[in-house]
């Protein structure tokens, strides 16, 4: 039996997948009159999606204004790769001792079709299959409170994610990670995939700084980061 969302969660979910994917960009109006128009739905439920949206941080409400989409600052991204660096720490280091024969081997059928999409260039591909890989780690935890809290962050990790996936010059360097992260679970190298899954975090956050620093010389509508 098919089940089917409540009409304001399909415009919710059309509206966050679009924020998350760069097709709504930081700082571009959300008009009622024009989503609504654009979904074809009426405008309560584009209305009740933008207040959903701002309690996750990708919408910001402006007075006199309205809604726009949230900039992605420094110093969200800090907030955001901060956490999640001492967490997928701690998953690598958990999955060294707990993954099973299973999850390795499904792991390295993700690094595979991770290379594969980054083969074809297609950004959205790409941070699907990085989705994916890093859930395997994440559920061979086994650890359900850590499991909620990466969750927690997945929505907004997302979207720093996909800035840093559609830099190509950074496709080379995540394959390589991924390997390596891969490569030292499977010898339970807890150190080893450790650091290197902070490095991982580390290298996002410089290229995303670059990419945010390059907007506002271009002159892109970025508030203040501090």
């Amino acid at each position: 039996m098919e089940t089917f969302l409540p009409l304001r969660d399909v415009v919710f979910n059309t509206l966050r997948q679009a924020i998350l994917v760069g097709e709504l960009k930081p700082g571009e109006r959300l008009m009622e009159i024009h989503l609504a128009d654009r979904l074809g739905v009426s405008r309560t439920p584009i209305r009740e999606a933008i207040h959903k949206l701002e309690r996750e941080g990708l919408v910001t409400i402006i007075p006199r204004r309205g809604a726009e989409v949230s900039q992605i600052t420094e110093k969200s991204m800090n907030d955001v790769l901060e956490v999640r660096r001492a967490l997928d720490a701690l998953c690598v280091e958990l999955a060294c001792d707990r993954i099973t024969e299973e999850g390795l081997k499904n792991l390295k059928t993700a690094c595979d079709n991770f290379e594969q999409c980054v083969r074809t260039g297609d950004s959205k591909k790409i941070a699907q299959a990085d989705v994916a890989l890093h859930d395997i780690i994440v559920q061979a935890t086994g650890n359900q409170r850590l499991i909620q809290l990466i969750n927690n962050l997945s929505e907004q990790m997302y979207r720093y994610r996909f800035e840093y996936i559609k830099d190509s010059s950074q496709h080379k360097t995540l394959v390589e990670e991924h390997r390596i992260i891969y490569q030292s679970i499977v010898q339970k190298d807890k150190k080893t995939a450790a650091d290197a899954a902070r490095t991982h975090i580390d290298n996002q956050e410089k290229a995303i700084i670059r990419q945010i620093r390059l907007d506002k010389a271009n002159g892109a509508k970025t508030p203040d980061t501090q």
